[in-house]
């Protein structure tokens, strides 16, 4: 019985431990959609429609760092005349950049557990990238979906791709979203999900 209960307190002060040591990275989905035929003339388009969407990701609380378009959208990416930056924006601001409001939204966050040095290395990374964008924001190039993968792969959490491959493989939000929702459902990461508007339609997964 004394040996049971000892058993008991160490696996509790255990969990105990771990909640208080484990670090999560948030990594945030603005789902792509389009006006339902009946609510066109009144429900905005979106940039990219049913493939749009966005994704950012929060290190720490309230802090969604996200890539962006600068200007004008180059077809090509340019290695010098770089149409792009990354930004820090609130949660609020992140979910209302297609200019609705952040409580009607599709969306879906991931919670990824990751070490004290890999979240120093994401604070590195992040640092550097808002100081200096490393690419261009290009249709033929990086957008916020490789742009977020580019972080996740330097983290070792998902594999790591040289630039072109990144942009070719992770060609708009949905295709990052597949591989961390599969990757959550193995490793029991929690998902927190909102349903869109039903004035919508909304992507799927």
């Amino acid at each position: 019985m004394m040996r049971l209960v000892t058993i008991i307190l160490i696996c509790f002060a255990c969990s105990r431990a771990y909640s208080q040591d484990t670090v999560f990275l948030k990594v945030h989905f603005l789902y792509g959609s389009k006006p339902l035929q009946q609510y066109k003339d009144t429900e905005r388009k979106w940039f990219g429609g049913m493939l749009g969407g966005h994704v950012g990701i929060e290190g720490d609380s309230d802090r969604i760092v996200n890539f962006l378009k600068k200007g004008k959208l180059h077809w090509f990416a340019k290695k010098r005349d770089k149409h792009s930056r990354y930004a820090v924006h609130s949660e609020k601001q992140f979910y209302s950049l297609f200019r609705y409001n952040p409580d009607s939204v599709k969306k879906a966050i991931v919670y990824i557990p990751v070490t004290r040095q890999q979240k120093q290395q994401f604070d590195s990374i992040t640092t550097a990238y808002l100081k200096q964008t490393p690419y261009d924001y290009a249709f033929i190039g990086m957008r916020c979906g490789a742009g977020a993968y580019d972080i996740l792969g330097q983290l070792n959490i998902l594999p790591k791709y040289c630039y072109g491959k990144t942009y070719r493989k992770i060609f708009y939000p949905k295709k990052l979203r597949k591989r961390l929702l599969k990757k959550a459902a193995s490793n029991g990461w929690l998902v927190v999900r909102q349903n869109g508007s039903t004035k919508r339609k909304w992507e799927t997964d």
